[in-house]
């Protein structure tokens, strides 16, 4: 597991790869991809469940998900091998061209950023719920007018997080600490999904669903698909996985498709596991971050908050590092043509990037009212890295390389449905998000 966990910062930590020799096992992609993909977006399920109109509703929406999810992963591995490239934005540069390359590293930066913002709103949230209990508010009456002191305002402890844990972490252009906890975000999920399932078995009465499998709301399709960004940010891995792909020993399409697959399903079966349990739980009124649903006071939630908390203050810097690699080297290449780059300038212009970086996210994250409105936009941008560019690298790839004529008919139509599902999901999903923005402020 130290040897998986080595290689899992070492993929996931690098913004330019070179694979070399490649010595990653079939397992050991199967434990990046999986552990690429559990994070932050399984505090949302059961809300998506909800919001989806019951059960079966949302079930059949992960499945049909399921299918563009792997055929994503398929065609990047696939797109990865004719082109010889190891990152996705040089895969969509060399595959497509290099206008969409750029598009594609526009979006990845955003998406980055994003993903940051989320982060911040989750450990806030987290801090939030702690300090409540902590103080012992819940085990107050309501009606008692509890002082609020200004140091546990989330706002502030968030601000302290950031300056004094993620700050130091992030400074440094390798992070080698997180050999020592890569294993961690994989183990906060499964910790998380357990917990969730034996509260519910551990309850004494649970809400009465109008319709437990069929709530009124599955009628509405535009209530199904708002849910397909949660999904595409729950499973979303695939702007690492031609990393993982091209780091593999066996590279043959089939033991990719097979990695592929595996990783998905256990991702499902996690995800679905959460997102049954706090919907059947919660009902309708699950909130957004299941973990907020729960007492403050049970310890054994408690746990699962600072284990989650932790997972992705540890989890941000190699986050930021990807951002921060994409802009310090379009400067440090614009630099160049006018002075010679010494290393204590790249070192100052990646502690100003760093300190920037952290500040605006920051700044995002104490003013969005709900996690649920920025994972509606990373679903959004995440359409792109899932169905978009995996769909004109297939088109792209099947107009150049010689296959049969049939095949690559079959290949060209499958390619343009998954474009045209995720142009749809994208303007869709990121509509809403900022029509719902724009409500609350």
């Amino acid at each position: 597991m130290e040897e998986l966990a080595r290689e899992s910062i070492g993929l996931l930590s690098r913004p330019s790869l070179d694979t070399g020799s490649p010595n990653l096992s079939t397992f050991g992609a199967v434990f990046i991809t999986l552990k690429s993909a559990l994070g932050a977006g399984l505090l949302n399920f059961p809300w998506a469940f909800s919001k989806a109109g019951g059960i079966y509703s949302a079930v059949t929406v992960e499945l049909v998900s399921l299918i563009f999810l792997i055929s994503g992963l398929v065609i990047l591995g696939y797109a990865s091998s004719i082109s010889k490239q190891t990152t996705y934005q040089g895969v969509v540069r060399e595959v497509c061209s290099p206008g969409l390359g750029k598009l594609c590293e526009i979006c990845f930066l955003f998406n980055l950023f994003m993903i940051s913002v989320a982060f911040l709103k989750v450990v806030e949230d987290q801090l939030d719920k702690l300090f409540d209990s902590l103080s012992f508010n819940e085990t107050m009456s309501d009606d008692m007018d509890y002082p609020s002191h200004w140091y546990t305002d989330q706002r502030f402890t968030l601000s302290v997080v950031c300056i004094v844990l993620i700050l130091p972490l992030s400074i440094p252009k390798e992070i080698e600490f997180q050999k020592y906890t890569s294993i961690l975000g994989t183990f906060s999920a499964c910790y998380l999904a357990v917990v969730v399932v034996i509260k519910y078995y551990l309850m004494n009465e649970h809400p009465v669903f109008q319709d437990r499998h069929n709530s009124s709301s599955a009628s509405s399709l535009a209530s199904i698909f708002s849910v397909v960004p949660t999904i595409c940010f729950g499973f979303q891995c695939h702007e690492s996985s031609i990393a993982i792909y091209s780091s593999m020993r066996n590279q043959r399409l089939l033991n990719w498709v097979m990695t592929s697959s595996v990783s998905m399903l256990f991702c499902l079966v996690i995800y679905s596991l959460t997102g049954l349990y706090g919907y059947l739980t919660f009902g309708d009124n699950v909130a957004a971050d299941i973990l907020m649903s729960y007492p403050g006071n049970d310890i054994v939630v408690m746990i699962a908050r600072v284990l989650f908390a932790v997972s992705i203050i540890t989890i941000y810097p190699i986050v930021l590092l990807l951002g921060r690699a994409v802009v310090q080297e379009y400067w440090i290449n614009y630099k160049r043509r006018y002075l010679v780059i010494t290393e204590p300038y790249e070192k100052c212009v990646r502690i100003v990037l760093t300190f920037l970086w952290i500040f605006v996210t920051l700044i995002f994250a104490m003013f969005v009212p709900d996690i649920s409105e920025v994972i509606s936009i990373i679903g959004g941008i995440g359409a792109f890295f899932i169905f978009i560019f995996p769909g004109l690298c297939l088109v792209c790839a099947m107009i150049s390389e010689p296959v049969e004529r049939k095949k690559r008919v079959c290949l060209i139509i499958w390619g343009l449905i998954s474009i045209f599902c995720g142009a749809f999901i994208f303007g869709q999903s990121t509509t809403i998000a900022v029509m719902e923005l724009l409500k609350k402020f």
